[in-house]
C-alpha cells in the first residue's frame, strides 16, 4: 500500500504544518495543515481518491477552501484600514 493512502501520514503532515505555523506565524501553513487534516479524516472514513494526482488535487482544494475561510474570519473587515502606530525604527 502506498504511503500517501495512509491516514496517519496526512495527520502527521497536518501536525508538522501546524507546528510550522506556530513557529512562523502568518496564516500561511495553517491552511495547508487544515487541508491535510481533513484529507486524513477523509481517508480514515474510507473516502479516498483512486490516484496520487487526484489526492493532491483534493488536498489543494481543501487547503484553498480553509485558507479562504480563515481569511474571511481573521482578515480585515470590509472598509477597515490597517493603521500602523509604530515604526520598525522607533
Amino acid at each position: 500500500m502506498a504511503l500517501w493512502t495512509e491516514w496517519w501520514v496526512w495527520m502527521s503532515g497536518a501536525l508538522i504544518l501546524a507546528t510550522l505555523e506556530v513557529l512562523i506565524p502568518g496564516y500561511i501553513f495553517l491552511g495547508f495543515a487544515v487541508g491535510a487534516g481533513v484529507m486524513g479524516l477523509l481517508i480514515l472514513l474510507g473516502v479516498s481518491a483512486t490516484g496520487f494526482a487526484l489526492t493532491l488535487v483534493i488536498f489543494a482544494v481543501l487547503s484553498l477552501i480553509s485558507y479562504l475561510a480563515m481569511r474571511k474570519v481573521f482578515g480585515l473587515k470590509k472598509g477597515q484600514v490597517k493603521v500602523w502606530e509604530t515604526d520598525v525604527n522607533d
